[in-house]
């Protein structure tokens, strides 16, 4: 039996962690015509590498509400920002957000576990113009404009019921210098956390 005082995890991990969008790690989940990347956004899994920070994937909203072709086969032959404000209007629906909820649901328990035993969230990361993840920016009115995607303002409402204030930014796997220099200023704000 453990006391109160007694320290666990006390052993090689960092206790350090950062939530990203679910496509940063698997770009095959990402909407027809959108992938940038094979695989992974490989410059900024090997920031993460190199940072010893735990990462955590969040789940793609996208996927678990429409499926991998979002409900339309061809939807890679339109614009991507036409496309993304049909499926950020199928995101909308009850039974999407619904789904959305429970998603939202599953990020905040590993956040307050994490948190009750003293790890740190360094930072969310989304993927902006995305209609679910999408954190400066999202796709609405077939057009790239500010705000937040589905989920991301769904999760952002959560944290802050429950008062937790969590460092947010969105990149562009596109934009890939810009995308390393935030999550780079991201893991830098951390680290000063932590001392």
């Amino acid at each position: 039996m453990f006391s109160e005082e007694h320290i666990v995890f006390n052993d090689a991990r960092s206790k350090s962690l950062i939530f990203v969008a679910h496509c940063i790690l698997n770009q095959n989940a990402i909407s027809d015509g959108t992938a940038d990347f094979p695989g992974h956004v490989n410059d900024i899994l090997s920031l993460l590498n190199a940072s010893d920070v735990g990462i955590v994937q969040m789940p793609c909203p996208e996927l678990h509400c429409l499926g991998l072709d979002r409900g339309n086969v061809h939807g890679g032959a339109s614009p991507v920002v036409q496309e993304n404000t049909r499926i950020r209007w199928m995101l909308s629906r009850d039974a999407s957000l619904l789904k959305i909820e429970q998603l939202v649901q599953h990020v905040l328990v590993q956040i307050l576990e994490y948190r009750k035993h003293g790890f740190e969230i360094v930072g969310i990361v989304g993927m902006n113009r995305s209609p679910s993840c999408g954190v400066d920016t999202t796709s609405k009115e077939d057009q790239e404009v500010s705000g937040q995607g589905v989920f991301v303002e769904a999760l952002c409402a959560e944290l802050d019921r429950q008062g937790i204030d969590i460092d947010m930014v969105g990149i562009k796997g596109s934009e890939i210098d810009e995308a390393v220099a935030a999550i780079g200023r991201l893991l830098r704000v951390g680290s000063q956390h932590a001392l």
